[in-house]
């Protein structure tokens, strides 16, 4: 029996354990797996606000996760283009840095 650890508990779960368990229990076991919004509506909503608060260390992952959620690359594209205009040009160019990195490996 193998006991595959989160992606939490590898970044951050011998650091933090409880900042860990609160981030797959709470976060990724209940907020994410609430029935009002789909998983894709919840990663374009997230990526948004990653992308508008520049937070690109998370962006990476949540974009990996949008593109699993059925979010395509051109609608990530699109996303961020408008962002760029609300949250600022560097957020945007740095968002497509991103997902570049993450869309073509």
């Amino acid at each position: 029996m193998t006991n595959k650890q989160s992606r939490a508990q590898q970044l951050m779960g011998d650091l933090a354990p409880k900042l860990a368990e609160l981030t797959d229990e709470v976060l990724f076991g209940d907020v994410w797996e609430r029935p009002g919004l789909s998983p894709r509506d919840r990663s374009l909503v997230t990526v948004a606000a990653l992308v508008a608060l520049y937070r690109t260390d998370q962006l990476k992952s949540h974009l990996g996760r949008a593109l699993d959620n059925g979010l395509t690359e051109e609608e990530l594209v699109e996303a961020i283009t408008q962002l760029a205009f609300y949250a600022g040009w560097p957020c945007g160019v740095g968002a497509i840095g991103v997902l570049r990195e993450v869309s073509r490996g």
